[in-house]
């Protein structure tokens, strides 16, 4: 992992702030004075209980649904009060991997991938093939899937090649929505996997909302914990099996939960499961 960047003061880069975000429909308040900051170089696991508005405060900050309160700082810079220009300029430095993928079904995954090159830039046709021809093999996928159409492709392809149209204009923060659901547990694990090169290869920072506790627990730097309309807590696996809350507890420390390795030990990259999770490939689960 690479480490988070530092400004000059030893404080950690903050890519993405989120404060004071209110968001109702109608009378129905979702989100209520909630703050966030994402820090460069990380990868962020958001969670929460179904329909506490994880996905709506991810589409609020990407200015896909309104927020009646709030303000989002991207780079630095106000989302809302920047001009038209650097809109755009902020707008291509930001990725969005959608939780079923949201390929265009009449589009070829070539064409899908040159989708945000065609909005944002002013390309050949040529170099764009090549480009999308270098994100295919970027997400792991076989050559011969850059001219294949989403119905082709398996569960797993899909999100490889959505991932692939996210990376399309390299982004410096990818958001993530629930990246492993449908997947096998193998499926899955690779998944994570290549979120982590990627985010070490590349350089990106990433925000995921996830139920996957295994995604948590072995590719995730921070988690942030959505409830009662806000975050109630951020921080390490470890702050979270500390955190005196009951959702959180059941969450972390429920049925399905994981141990946490020793980070002190040389087996810490051994990871230690209870029943019920994935285990990579060679390592066998233990049930406690």
């Amino acid at each position: 992992m690479i480490p988070t960047r530092q400004t000059e003061n030893g404080k950690r880069e903050v890519i993405l702030s989120a404060h004071d975000i209110t968001v109702a429909f109608g009378n129905n308040v979702v989100l209520d004075n909630l703050d966030l900051d994402v820090y460069r170089g990380e990868i962020l696991g958001f969670v929460g209980g179904s329909g506490t508005g994880k996905s709506v405060l991810m589409r609020s900050i990407l200015r896909l649904i309104p927020r009646q309160h709030g303000t989002i700082r991207i780079l630095g810079e106000d989302y809302d009060q920047v001009d038209e220009a650097k809109r755009i300029e902020l707008d291509m430095r930001l990725g969005v991997l959608f939780q079923h993928g949201a390929l265009f079904s009449a589009l070829t995954v070539r064409e899908n991938i040159q989708v945000p090159m065609r909005e944002y830039l002013d390309l050949p046709r040529s170099l764009m093939d090549e480009l999308a021809e270098l994100k295919v093999a970027m997400v792991g996928l076989a050559p011969d899937a850059v001219d294949k159409y989403p119905s082709e492709l398996s569960g797993g392809m899909i999100k490889r090649a959505a991932l692939a149209r996210a990376l399309a204009l390299d982004p410096d923060l990818v958001f993530l929505d629930e990246p492993t659901s449908g997947l096998d547990p193998i499926g899955a694990a690779e998944f994570d996997d290549l979120i982590a090169q990627l985010r070490d290869t590349l350089g990106l920072t990433v925000y995921m909302v996830t139920h996957d506790l295994d995604s948590l627990f072995s590719v995730c730097d921070r988690v942030a914990v959505l409830g009662q309309k806000r975050v109630l807590v951020e921080g390490t696996i470890e702050d979270m099996l500390e955190f005196d809350d009951p959702w959180v507890q059941s969450y972390f420390k429920g049925k399905r939960a994981r141990m946490i390795p020793d980070r002190d030990s040389e087996q810490a990259a051994k990871t230690h499961y209870v029943s019920g999770t994935r285990f990579p490939s060679g390592q066998k689960s233990e049930t406690i």
